[in-house]
């Protein structure tokens, strides 16, 4: 028999001793009996599986990209730069997307094309705009009745939203990115104090997007004046009111200042969502790690323009209600409002087959979440005193 090391017997022994300790600790189960449960795993990480056996490779080669945006000196150019500083921070670098002023390189409402046909690299912007491309832009930019934040990133990033995105964008040669949503939208700064229905029939109104149709079919005539013109038309009575965008944002353009009332709630933006936008050509020049980071800091701008935004509007309304009165339409009228505007979307649908592609998947979002939606409700985050009087509902 072969002699056997000193070393190896030691190693023997902690051996035996680690399995008779674990048997200690977790005795076999007697037969008959109940068998502890398996734990499934419920859910995954797509991503986790697509970079499993990924090979990041970096090199030293920098790359400059040029981006525009249509926000002028307003705060939503923050969130573009934001985005810009955290990809060349997260890429040490290498990649630095220089965001040039609005009208510096081609006018504000221009960066769609010029950013397809590879003048410009980059844009910052609210999709909603691009409603005379495709109606189907609107649909990830703000639906009325639709969509939240929360609502928004779960459908985009968990239910399909990203793939339909993408496609829609990729017929005009560009590769997007969610990039920042900053809530729901104030509603309508106004001269005229309007609760109900009725009231807002013969109202003038500056808005945009599909709440512009909609309002035309309550009676309300409706012009969409660019955000430099706002003020003026106000103060000059060309106008009753108008809505722009949220508390925060709406505070430097002075509206509260020459309107006597806010009327709430902002029903035709429950959020507002922005992107930021590849011309694909450029995009498909970029590594795969740079591609990554891209897509990250798209993701981490999304997450802290919300935040940003939403704890600005706490001092922004106090602003507002200083020199204007919050009134707020009654149960009736919201859901009077509703109905036109369901009635306008289902008349969309039927017309553009995208529309009806997009929302028709953010509806089944909705009714999927519904349950747990009513679920939850009854805990929303009011202060103490507010809670204990019987404050609950959101």
């Amino acid at each position: 028999m072969k002699k056997v090391g000193l070393a190896v017997w030691i190693g023997m022994l902690a051996v035996a001793f680690l399995t008779v300790n674990a048997i200690a600790q977790n005795p076999p189960a007697a037969p008959g009996a109940a068998q502890p449960k398996k734990i499934e795993k419920f859910g995954e990480d797509k991503r986790a599986k697509e970079w499993a056996n990924k090979k990041w490779e970096t090199s030293t080669k920098k790359y400059t990209l040029r981006m525009s945006d249509p926000w002028g000196g307003i705060l939503f150019h923050d969130i573009a730069q934001h985005f810009c500083d955290s990809v060349k921070a997260a890429s040490g670098g290498r990649l630095e997307i220089k965001l040039f002023p609005t009208g510096a390189i081609v006018p504000a409402m221009e960066i769609f094309e010029a950013t397809s046909k590879g003048t410009l690299d980059v844009f910052h912007s609210w999709p909603g705009y691009w409603k005379g491309k495709n109606e189907a832009f609107v649909a990830f930019a703000s639906v009325p009745y639709g969509l939240d934040f929360e609502g928004y990133n779960i459908w985009y990033y968990e239910r399909g939203g990203k793939e339909m995105f993408d496609e829609l964008y990729g017929r005009y040669n560009m590769v997007p990115f969610f990039c920042g949503n900053v809530g729901q939208e104030l509603g309508l700064h106004s001269n005229k104090r309007a609760t109900k229905i009725e009231d807002f029939k013969g109202m003038k109104v500056r808005t945009v997007g599909w709440y512009m149709d909609i309002l035309t079919q309550l009676g309300v005539s409706v012009t969409p004046l660019p955000g430099p013109e706002i003020y003026l038309a106000l103060e000059r009575g060309v106008i009753d009111g108008c809505e722009f965008s949220t508390p925060a944002a709406n505070v430097p353009q002075g509206y509260h200042e020459i309107t006597k009332y806010v009327i709430e709630p902002g029903v035709h933006q429950p959020s507002c969502q922005f992107d930021v936008v590849f011309n694909k050509n450029k995009w498909n020049e970029l590594p795969d790690d740079l591609k990554a980071i891209v897509e990250i800091c798209a993701k981490e701008t999304q997450l802290w323009a919300n935040a940003w935004q939403e704890n600005l509007n706490i001092e922004a309304l106090k602003i507002i209600g200083a020199k204007s009165e919050f009134v707020k339409m009654d149960d009736a009228t919201i859901v009077e409002f509703a109905k036109v505007s369901f009635k306008y979307l289902e008349d969309l649908k039927a017309k553009n087959p995208d529309v009806k592609k997009v929302l028709d998947s953010q509806e089944e979002y909705k009714k999927a979440f519904a349950p747990w939606r009513e679920m939850r409700k009854g805990l929303a985050p009011w202060p103490q005193e507010d809670f204990l009087k019987g404050k609950l509902l959101q």
